[in-house]
């Protein structure tokens, strides 16, 4: 299963929408980059954001989650709390081919200043914004900037499967903007 190159990519996003919009060169004077690389694609995030509070005392259920549990924020930069957590979206919105896995990681300026984003991979088929997952570990209140880069997505390319994500309707096909946790 190789990892792809920018030809690959460029090509995918210019031909097939693959990527939208698409940033052809790393961007990179001056703010945390994006854009294509040699072997992957530095995803912007978007200037929506839902940070974790508290005020309600309610409790994170997956299979019942309350939106009171967030507070939506939209702005240039958002500050995550000490210990705390919030949600965004990519810039982009991705179409990934049929026998084509992603894999999203958190890009390396945020990780070194104790900002985690997770991301899950980006199943055959799949097609939508990413949700972000961005966790502050450290005890300071930690800077997101919008319109810049958070994470790096590979692209893998194996044999077709059976069966996509697209076929089987999976629950966060085509999500537009942030997405609450479905079950």
């Amino acid at each position: 299963m190789p990892v792809m190159s920018d030809r690959w990519i460029r090509r995918m996003a210019t031909d097939h929408a693959m990527i939208d919009p698409f940033v052809e060169t790393q961007k990179r004077d001056g703010v945390i980059s994006y854009g294509l690389s040699s072997y992957g694609y530095d995803a912007r995030c978007a200037d929506a954001f839902k940070v974790f509070t508290n005020v309600d005392a309610a409790i994170v259920d997956p299979k019942d989650f309350d939106p009171k549990s967030f507070v939506d924020r939209k702005t240039d930069v958002c500050i995550i709390p000490p210990n705390s957590f919030a949600l965004a979206r990519t810039v982009e919105y991705f179409r990934v081919p049929r026998d084509v896995l992603v894999i999203c990681l958190g890009k390396s300026t945020y990780a070194r200043c104790g900002l985690i984003v997770n991301v899950t991979p980006l199943e055959p088929g799949w097609e939508g914004h990413v949700t972000l997952e961005i966790s502050n570990t450290t005890p300071l209140p930690a800077k997101v900037y919008a319109g810049e880069g958070i994470v790096q997505l590979l692209f893998l390319e194996g044999p077709r499967p059976e069966v996509t994500y697209r076929d089987r309707k999976g629950k966060y096909q085509g999500q537009k903007g942030i997405t609450l946790p479905r079950v």
